[in-house]
C-alpha cells in the first residue's frame, strides 16, 4: 500500500473518532499555544527594554565612584568621593573615544511653585547631557556655559514638574520654582518620554549646571557620576579602557590596586538584561512544555486503546497481504496527524492570544522561529508517543487478531 492511500485511511480512522481525537489533540493546543504565549511575552519583553535603554544612548558610558573596604567591610558607593572636577577635566582634555562627557551631581528634594509642591530628582549636568541621554528641549532652550561658570539658578524641567506645579500645557518659560529653598529660574521644558520598563516617571525631573548644584544645593566638591558618550557603540570597549587608565593615572593608583570607580555600558546593561529575560523565558517555556508532555501520553494512551478496539481489522489487513512495517506505518501517521493538527490549531491560538495581549499594551512579540520549533515538536511527539501503539500493532499474530472479539 503507497503512502497516499495510508494517509487516507489514517485520516478516515481519525475522522471517525471525532471527539477522541479532538480530545487528544486538546493538550497539544494547550501546550503549544503556552509555549507560544510565554515566548512571545519573553522576546517582547526583551524588546521593550532594549528599546527602553536604547532611548538613554546605545553608546552611553557612565563612571561611578568605587566601593571601598574598610575594616573588612564594603562601603556604600554613594559615599565615596572619588570622582572629583580634575577626573572630568582630564577626561574633557585627553578623550579619544568619548564625544560627549557630563559630569553629574543629583539631589532629592521639593520643587515649590507657590502653593503646590511636588517630589523631585535634581541632577546637575554640563551642556552636554541632553546630547548623551537623547533628551530634546520641547520649549525654552538649555542653560548655557556661562551659567555653569556663574553657578546660575536656572533650570530645565520634565513634563511632569510643569503639570504638577503649573497645570497640563502650562507656559512656565521664565517662572521660578524653588527646590530646597534655592529659586531656580526655568529656561527650558524637556520633550516627554514617559515611563520606563521599570515604572519609574522619566519627566520628573530637573536638570540644572552641576555648579549650581555642587555649591548651592548640594554642598559638595565631588560628583556622583560621570556620564559618557562613546564615539560608536561598537567602540564603547575602547572607551572605557581609555576612561580606566585616564582614572587610575589620575588617582595615583599602583598596578596591583583596584580601581576606586566602576566604569558600566549601555550595552552591558543590555546584555545583563536579555540574558535575564532569557532566562526567565526558558523557565517559562519550560514549564509550559511539561503539558506536551502529557499530550503526548495522552495520544499515546488513545492510541493503544485504538490498537485494541481495531485488533480484528488488523488481522483481516494481515490476513490480505499488509505487513508489519504498514500496519505501523498507519499507526504511526494516525498519531502524527492528531498531534500536528493539535500543534496548527495550538499555534492559531497562541499567535491570536500573543496579538490580544499586545493590543492591552503587554509587550509581546511572536518569534517566527518559535512557530517553525512547535511544528517540529508536534511531529516528535506523534512519532515518539505513536511508536509503541505502532509496534503493538505490528507484532500481531493475524489469526489471532481475526479471532479477536
Amino acid at each position: 500500500m503507497n503512502i497516499l492511500n495510508l494517509f487516507k485511511v489514517s485520516l478516515k480512522a481519525v475522522a471517525n473518532n471525532k471527539m477522541r481525537s479532538f480530545l487528544s489533540m486538546l493538550g497539544i493546543i494547550i501546550g503549544v499555544a503556552a509555549v507560544i504565549i510565554m515566548m512571545s511575552i519573553g522576546q517582547g519583553s526583551k524588546e521593550s527594554i532594549r528599546a527602553e535603554l536604547s532611548t538613554m544612548g546605545t553608546n552611553l558610558l557612565t563612571i561611578r565612584p568605587g566601593a571601598d573596604m574598610r575594616g573588612g567591610v564594603r562601603q556604600d558607593p554613594s559615599s565615596m568621593q572619588t570622582l572629583k572636577m580634575a577626573d572630568y577635566e582630564r577626561i574633557v582634555r585627553e578623550k579619544r573615544f568619548v564625544t560627549k562627557v557630563s559630569p553629574e551631581v543629583t539631589a532629592s528634594g521639593q520643587a515649590i511653585y507657590g502653593s503646590k509642591n511636588t517630589n523631585a530628582s535634581m541632577y546637575g549636568e554640563s551642556i552636554d547631557y541632553l546630547d548623551i541621554r537623547l533628551w530634546t528641549i520641547e520649549e525654552g532652550e538649555c542653560f548655557t556655559e556661562e551659567d555653569i561658570k556663574k553657578a546660575s539658578k536656572v533650570c530645565v524641567v520634565g513634563a511632569t514638574i510643569v503639570k504638577e506645579l503649573f497645570g497640563e500645557g502650562a507656559e512656565c518659560i521664565g517662572k521660578t520654582i524653588r527646590f530646597k529653598s534655592i529659586p531656580m529660574r526655568i529656561v527650558g521644558v524637556l520633550k516627554s518620554k514617559g515611563y520606563n520598563s521599570w515604572g519609574m516617571d522619566q519627566d520628573n525631573v530637573i536638570i540644572a549646571p552641576y555648579t549650581t548644584v555642587m555649591k548651592r544645593i548640594a554642598a559638595q566638591t565631588y560628583f556622583s557620576s560621570i556620564v559618557c558618550s562613546a564615539v560608536t557603540e561598537e567602540l564603547s570597549d575602547a572607551a572605557i579602557e581609555e576612561l580606566t587608565q585616564i582614572l587610575r593615572d589620575n588617582h595615583k593608583l599602583k598596578e596591583d590596586a583596584d580601581d576606586d570607580f566602576t566604569i558600566r555600558s549601555q550595552a552591558e546593561m543590555m546584555e545583563t538584561m536579555s540574558s535575564t529575560m532569557d532566562t526567565v523565558t526558558i523557565i517559562l517555556v519550560v514549564a509550559a512544555a511539561f503539558s506536551l508532555l502529557v499530550a503526548g501520553i495522552g495520544i499515546m494512551n488513545i492510541m493503544l486503546v485504538s490498537v485494541t478496539e481495531r485488533t480484528k481489522e488488523i488481522g483481516l489487513r494481515m490476513a490480505v497481504g499488509a505487513t508489519g512495517p504498514v500496519i505501523s506505518l498507519q499507526f504511526l501517521i494516525e498519531s502524527v496527524l492528531i498531534s500536528f493538527t493539535g500543534g496548527l490549531i495550538g499555534v492559531i491560538v497562541g499567535v491570536g492570544a500573543s496579538t490580544f495581549l499586545a493590543s492591552f499594551g503587554m509587550p509581546s512579540s511572536v518569534p517566527a522561529w518559535s512557530i517553525y520549533v512547535s511544528f517540529l515538536v508536534c511531529v516528535f511527539i506523534g512519532v515518539l508517543f505513536g511508536y509503541i501503539p505502532a509496534q503493538k500493532a505490528a507484532n500481531m499474530d493475524p489469526i489471532e487478531a481475526i479471532r479477536h472479539e
